[in-house]
């Protein structure tokens, strides 16, 4: 199994990516190590997070031991995923379909995972050669969105982001998706620097995607 086959079996195991928005570096590796504490093994470091490429360094370093899968957010061009790469990414996240950002990651063999919003993206994405594909914003459909698109594309692969709660977690994976983004609902704690709130929350999530894969391999 290749490095970037094992980043994308972990994520697919494990069901939960963290998106780590933050506002400045030292936020960002609280945040990181809140989510570790709660289970999380896949965080992802947007670029909208000013130094972005300092904090992947840093957090790279910082686990260099393989505690975590370290992700790139918000990547929006081949550039900034070459940087995102250099300085320790191993997956790239992008808000949407950039064709050159898919080429670059597959040549340096580094899983890369487009947002789609309809099947013809999802199928642009497949056809450029992501493995797994973000719904980006989820909460413009909601879980029913998954199943229609496995209809005709039931092979895809599909990880919601946006829209993902404690509450309707599980409806996402019960519908098909293999694992989920999610920032807001579980980093919100951040703000007030209540970083055991997001370890809280972090095993939650964790705790309701195992419940629903039991269900689901059960039904």
């Amino acid at each position: 199994m290749s490095n970037k086959e094992a980043v994308i079996a972990k994520i697919k195991d494990t069901g939960l990516v963290a998106v780590v928005r933050a506002e400045t570096g030292e936020q960002a590796l609280q945040i990181t190590e809140a989510c570790i504490a709660g289970g999380v093994a896949a965080v992802e470091i947007t670029f909208t997070v000013p130094g972005a490429h300092e904090i992947l360094k840093e957090v790279a370093s910082r686990y260099r031991s393989g505690e975590i899968i370290l992700g790139a957010g918000t990547v929006l061009d081949p550039e900034t995923a070459r940087v995102a790469i250099l300085a320790g990414a191993q997956y790239i996240v992008s808000p949407y379909l950039n064709v050159e950002t898919v080429q670059l990651c597959n040549r340096y063999q580094v899983a890369c995972m487009p947002g789609a919003m309809t099947l013809k993206e999802v199928a642009e994405s497949l056809e450029a050669g992501a493995e797994i594909i973000k719904i980006f914003p989820g909460e413009l459909f909601g879980p029913a969105i998954i199943r229609a698109i496995k209809g005709p594309l039931p092979y895809a692969q599909l990880m919601p982001t946006g829209g993902v709660s404690l509450e309707n977690v599980g409806d996402w994976l019960k519908a098909g998706a293999v694992a989920v983004g999610v920032g807001g609902n579980l980093i919100a704690g951040a703000k007030q620097g209540d970083y055991e709130s997001i370890t809280r929350t972090a095993r939650e999530f964790m705790k309701r995607i195992q419940e629903a894969r039991g269900q689901t391999s059960n039904g």
